[in-house]
């Protein structure tokens, strides 16, 4: 109750405009692109709280230590261990054979300088878990950020990427000249990618 009323009053004041679609009816892996900007975190929950979304998201293990663990996993936080990823996706199915629905948030892109590609992260969970992937966007040329379209991955790497680019396309994220161009590296070899995550928080 308390987080639909803080995402109310953030959408009532925010410059911003929530659009797109509500909230997934099953567990789902919501990418949170383009990722340009600290922001791109309370945009995140901002939706996920209006919506009353059960958020999860995968973060580096160093975010977890000391006092911000406990309020990164309030927040939904997952730690990733880069050393054993097979054990995100195991809980991540553990919790879809549970029957929670939830969105795991994972953004592809992330933030530093010198990317040319999107992480393959997300389409190996979504795949693994048997799990579908909304598009979640934020988009400074309209001001608005929110959900889009929900699509089911056929383990066909370019195709699927060709609907999520076109989606993408006109996105410019918060800082429009961070935008990676929506494409993984496994393109161009064929088959789908292996599980293991690699995708990054919406934290920066």
């Amino acid at each position: 109750m308390i987080r639909r009323l803080l995402a109310r009053t953030f959408w009532a004041f925010s410059p911003w405009t929530l659009a797109g679609a509500g909230r997934p009816e099953r567990p789902t892996v919501i990418l949170g692109a383009p990722h340009t900007s600290n922001w791109d975190f309370v945009f995140m929950l901002a939706i996920a709280w209006r919506h009353r979304i059960p958020l999860r998201w995968l973060g580096k293990h160093d975010l977890f230590t000391g006092w911000k663990g406990p309020v990164m996993r309030a927040l939904g936080g997952i730690p990733v261990d880069r050393s054993d990823p097979a054990r995100v996706v195991e809980e991540v199915v553990d919790q879809v054979h549970a029957g929670t629905v939830f969105g795991l948030v994972i953004t592809p892109d992330g933030t530093r300088g010198g990317h040319t590609h999107w992480k393959s992260g997300f389409y190996r969970i979504a795949r693994t878990a048997q799990l579908p992937v909304t598009l979640g966007f934020v988009d400074r040329t309209t001001m608005t950020t929110g959900l889009g379209p929900t699509l089911e991955l056929t383990g066909e790497v370019a195709a699927d990427m060709d609907r999520i680019r076109a989606f993408y396309a006109d996105k410019a994220g918060y800082t429009p000249g961070k935008r990676v161009e929506p494409r993984l590296r496994e393109e161009d070899a064929g088959p789908a990618p292996e599980a293991g995550p690699d995708g990054e928080a919406p934290t920066g």
